[in-house]
């Protein structure tokens, strides 16, 4: 499957949103044709280099499928669109086309069936509750809620502040039940005296 990917300094996961500004040329041309063919386009997280301007020099491994659910024109003339998280990706090889965007080779990462969500996880649920009412996160209308562990686990790991080290381990990891154990831990690091390790 050929993808053609978005390099950024975010982690996106399944079911998540994210918005974005449009403004060089090589990703509006991309978003065309995604728009026109009714496909996404893959979100990963750079590992060195910069958003805008040269290919980024190295890019994580595993990524997120991107589908667009809205588009806008912004007060300042860029394009805005909304993404929604798809499917997670691993990148088999990538090549950087001439107007330097990047067009990967990725294979679909197998997804776990859904598990409901028991008692266990009611502090975990509560503080997506919580985060639910922050306005930025408000304004992405993802809801407050969750009804699986892979939706608690995916929602908690985008919208809490861990390193992206931390949330790339994370959407590597295709047992929703380890990632809740992971979560856990990270979650009592942040609430602790020090930084998470």
């Amino acid at each position: 499957m050929t993808l053609p990917l978005f390099p950024l300094h975010t982690v996106l996961f399944p079911g998540c949103v994210l918005d974005l500004q449009i403004f060089e040329a090589r990703y509006l041309d991309m978003i065309s044709r995604c728009m026109k063919q009714g496909e996404g386009f893959g979100v990963v997280c750079i590992v060195d280099g910069a958003e805008v301007g040269e290919a980024a020099e190295r890019v994580a491994q595993i990524g997120c499928e991107a589908r667009i659910i809205d588009f806008q024109q912004r007060p300042n003339g860029l394009l805005g669109i909304r993404v929604q998280g798809g499917r997670r990706f691993r990148v088999k090889q990538a090549q950087v086309l001439p107007d330097k965007l990047t067009l990967a080779q990725v294979e679909w990462l197998e997804e776990q069936p859904e598990l409901p969500l028991d008692e266990v996880y009611a502090d975990l649920l509560a503080l997506l509750s919580a985060l639910a009412e922050h306005p930025m996160v408000a304004s992405l209308d993802m809801g407050g809620n969750a009804e699986s562990q892979a939706e608690l686990a995916d929602k908690l790991s985008y919208l809490l502040p861990f390193s992206a080290e931390q949330k790339l381990a994370l959407l590597a990891e295709p047992d929703a039940t380890l990632r809740l154990d992971m979560l856990q831990d990270l979650v009592e690091q942040l609430q602790g005296d020090g930084p998470a390790q």
